[in-house]
């Protein structure tokens, strides 16, 4: 039954093997039965409570049935608290809800709330440490299946697919570096200052974007989020700017005596650091809304928004600035 659900559902996480009681019944009952069946499942802390038709009506606590009297019926320690989770949620979905409200099982139901099967927390744990090796290997571009002993060929073809990519949108800053070459001609100091603009720029975009494609793996940012998100990372991005690019224009006038070339170069890493942000944060949803991973693609294009805007931004300023 379970083979039967989608991969990556509730339902195929599920285990079928649950202890269900009923609500009309006493505890002496209740207790009388688990010492007949002899074992629980792992991870057993409540018993779920279910209809003649096996609907899901709420769950009572293990703890409550060793602690109140015989005569007690079972129907007056229901705790209907727990939602129970749609045999057709996704597996994100699941660990999100778990990590949420720190479940240790939860019941899984159909459409018309007949109780199923349950998860356990050592099922989300596997869900966890999945999406954890997904989101690592799709950050340097390799397959989940990827592995250090795999066949040479195997490994050749998956990584070159990335590779060639990265090579492709490489040439997109190159041919924004093509077109100042006078003004790195007349003014050298800049070619050994573009590549800090440039990586800082990556630095900081690497930074939203981890923390943003976790934040879509766990079902935290929506539509109606994303904006506060953006602003709240645009006012880190220029704080960090403003002090990061006193910071280097100070290095940078005592290095090369060149107080225009400070103000250009920390003008241009601010620039880009407000541009990883807002790349940072609006990539990684936009793929997410076109359904491509952003694990997997959102790095490759944050790179390049970051170098190309990095190159441009000091480039474009010491060409306006510091040539006569």
């Amino acid at each position: 039954q379970v083979l039967s659900y989608p991969e990556d559902t509730a339902g195929r996480l599920m285990n079928p093997d649950v202890v269900t009681v009923r609500a009309d019944v006493n505890v002496d009952v209740v207790l009388r039965y688990l010492r007949l069946r002899g074992e629980l499942p792992d991870h057993t802390d409540h018993l779920y409570v279910v209809s003649r038709r096996h609907q899901y009506l709420g769950r009572v606590p293990l703890a409550a049935l060793v602690t109140h009297e015989d005569s007690t019926p079972v129907n007056r320690l229901i705790d209907d608290e727990q939602p129970a989770i749609d045999v057709g949620d996704g597996s994100d979905e699941v660990a999100r809800r778990f990590s949420d409200h720190d479940w240790i099982s939860a019941p899984v139901v159909d459409d018309n709330n007949i109780l199923l099967g349950r998860i356990t927390i050592d099922d989300v744990v596997d869900i966890i440490r999945e999406q954890a090796e997904h989101q690592a290997m799709s950050a340097a571009g390799l397959d989940e299946d990827e592995d250090m002993f795999s066949p040479a060929r195997r490994a050749f073809r998956r990584r070159l697919i990335w590779l060639s990519i990265n090579l492709c949108t490489a040439f997109l800053a190159s041919s924004v570096v093509s077109r100042f070459e006078g003004t790195i001609e007349k003014l050298v100091a800049l070619a050994a200052l573009m590549p800090i603009v440039a990586g800082m720029g990556g630095n900081a975009g690497t930074q939203v974007l981890a923390l943003m494609v976790r934040g879509l793996a766990l079902g935290q940012i929506g539509s109606s989020n994303v904006m506060t998100l953006l602003k709240k990372e645009l006012t880190v991005a220029l704080i960090n700017g403003l002090c990061l690019g006193i910071g280097l224009g100070l290095i940078v006038l005592a290095w090369f005596r060149q107080p225009m070339l400070s103000l250009v170069i920390g003008t241009a890493l601010t620039v880009n650091m407000l541009t990883a942000a807002f790349g940072g944060v609006l990539v990684p949803v936009t793929l997410k809304r076109l359904g491509f991973d952003p694990a997997l693609a959102g790095g490759v294009i944050l790179t390049t928004l970051t170098d190309v805007m990095g190159f441009l931004s000091f480039l474009g300023l010491a060409t306006l600035i510091l040539l006569p």
